[in-house]
């Protein structure tokens, strides 16, 4: 067996590389995000939640995607996804959030927000957040103007603080 050798300055540049990531393992990495957003005031957890659905809804039919397409392509559990569109009460699993973002290219750190996973640091957020869910009614194709309120609202979370 073959031992894998660290240098000092890869690991610095590593910690560097990863300062504003959330690091965690195991379900005790996510027991405290649970118990933060239980503690979200209803409103503010309904308001993240109904942008997140929307957000979702509306980049997979952006890309032209059924939910059954989205659950194959993204990896994610079909009745998690309907949930989550619908905008239930029902808090997605962390590995759903972060598969949405590896698909859809958006920072995970935004969408755990929205989801109701994290806290909302940045008030721009939420504010955009209820902003973008009255602007984006569902209908069968995105009109310019969902298009514009999508590509908005995913650049505020792009270049969150």
């Amino acid at each position: 067996m073959k031992k894998i050798i660290f240098s000092k300055e890869w690991c610095a540049s590593a910690a560097a590389s990863e300062a504003s990531t959330e690091v965690g393992a195991g379900l005790s990495a996510f027991a405290s995000t649970a118990k933060q957003a239980a503690a979200l005031p209803q409103h503010e957890s309904d308001e993240s939640r109904i942008a997140f659905g929307r957000l979702v809804q509306l980049m997979r039919r952006k890309r032209g995607l059924t939910l059954e397409d989205l659950e194959k392509k993204a990896d994610i559990d079909l009745e998690e996804l309907v949930n989550i569109e619908e905008g239930t009460a029902h808090i997605p699993e962390p590995r759903t959030v972060y598969q949405l973002a590896q698909f859809f290219k958006v920072p995970s750190k935004g969408l755990l927000q929205l989801s109701g996973l994290s806290t909302t640091r940045d008030d721009r957020i939420r504010h955009e957040a209820v902003r973008f869910a009255a602007r984006s009614e569902s209908v069968a194709k995105l009109t310019s103007e969902e298009t514009a309120a999508l590509e908005s609202f995913i650049a505020v979370l792009s270049s969150q603080r």
